[in-house]
């Protein structure tokens, strides 16, 4: 069913010492005008595992299920992490990715947070270029999309009690997604439940953060929202971030950020977006910021405009907000937002000149 996988013949764990490739690709069978949300997968996927201390093996293998023990850690102490980001192809129809050694560093950060081995930023860059070069074909050619990357690590050793893993599986998988939202959005601040506190996992990408956060988010869709907005744990009242994405407030002319403090991820798209607010001449301050605050300037008129920040969303302009049975009415356009996700988007398809120093090229390619 499968070629014959192809050996690199080096022992370095950052190089793919063998490719298993599928006989027929399944890219032909799929509508890029009409993508399913997350549940499309391409060939391939990049694996590589962690044992005796040391990562090994790295390789590329179709697409499919893999065998787990019914104690594997990860299934009951959580150790699972992960990473988002998106491949694009440029003017030139070559693959290019964004940023990917932050990534690289962002994983290892969490890594460090939830008692995980760091991944050497060698192997995961070059294990996304390998798998993009392998699935290019699978990129959408239309503007809004792009090949979702999902690189993540967990705990894979077979062992029931209370200590840090010895094995761990690294992965990387690919879907191709079309755009997240395709309207202004509204945001439910969230009073009642938390994402993270101080001294908690707030600022790691972990598995379990997210899982905490689907029945709130539940809620809110109920209630008429799209996402919840973060409040702090211990007081309810100053934001942190939004469920998939940072945010970003413009308040009579200036830009606010939440700080990272510890309780918020430090967000690739959101440190690029500070850069090219600056670069644009706008003040841009990370600072603690409240909801009350949010409500007075709607209620004033210097709430100009908010949107969010990720990589999944790209830029989500926020329409309005809701608290506690009242709407916060943030604004009906978002003229700033607007210009940073198209400069942004320009950037990552080869349209604009990358002065920031941001993509990488995906060089290598497989028929």
């Amino acid at each position: 069913m499968f070629g014959s996988g192809l050996d690199f013949g080096s022992p370095s764990p950052s190089e793919v010492k063998k490719v298993e490739k599928v006989e027929k690709s399944k890219v032909d069978t799929l509508d890029f005008n009409n993508i399913p949300l997350g549940t499309t997968f391409t060939d391939h996927m990049f694996i590589c595992d962690y044992e005796n201390g040391e990562w090994t093996n790295a390789r590329i293998i179709p697409m499919g299920m893999i065998p787990t023990h019914p104690a594997a850690m990860a299934l009951h102490y959580g150790q699972a992490i992960f990473e988002g980001m998106k491949a694009y192809k440029d003017t030139e129809g070559k693959p290019m990715l964004f940023r990917p050694e932050q990534n690289a560093k962002r994983l290892n950060k969490s890594a460090d947070r939830m008692g995980m081995p760091n991944v050497p930023e060698d192997l995961f860059v070059e294990g996304l270029k390998e798998l993009v070069g392998l699935e290019h074909n699978w990129i959408p050619p239309k503007d809004g999309s792009a090949l979702y990357l999902r690189p993540f690590m967990y705990a894979d050793e077979p062992f029931i009690g209370m200590r840090a893993a010895t094995h761990y599986k690294f992965i990387i998988m690919a879907s191709p997604a079309g755009p997240f939202f395709s309207k202004r959005i509204k945001l439910w601040a969230e009073k009642q439940f938390i994402r993270a506190a101080q001294g908690g996992t707030g600022e790691a990408k972990a598995a379990g953060n997210y899982a905490a956060a689907i029945r709130p988010t539940e809620l809110a869709k109920a209630k008429g929202y799209d996402q919840v907005l973060w409040l702090d744990a211990a007081e309810h009242e100053y934001i942190q971030e939004v469920g998939t994405m940072n945010i970003f407030f413009k308040i009579n002319g200036e830009f606010i950020t939440p700080e990272l403090d510890g309780s918020v991820l430090h967000g690739i798209t959101r440190a690029s977006v500070i850069e090219m607010l600056k670069a644009m001449n706008y003040k841009v301050t990370e600072r603690k910021i409240t909801i009350t605050e949010i409500k007075e300037a709607s209620k004033d008129g210097t709430l100009e405009e908010a949107f969010g920040t990720g990589t999944a969303v790209g830029i989500a302009y926020i329409q309005d907000i809701g608290l506690e049975g009242e709407t916060i009415h943030v604004s009906d356009e978002s003229p700033v937002g607007l210009e940073v996700n198209d400069t942004l988007n320009a950037i990552k398809t080869g349209q604009l000149e990358d002065k920031f120093g941001w993509m990488t090229r995906v060089e290598k390619e497989f028929s």
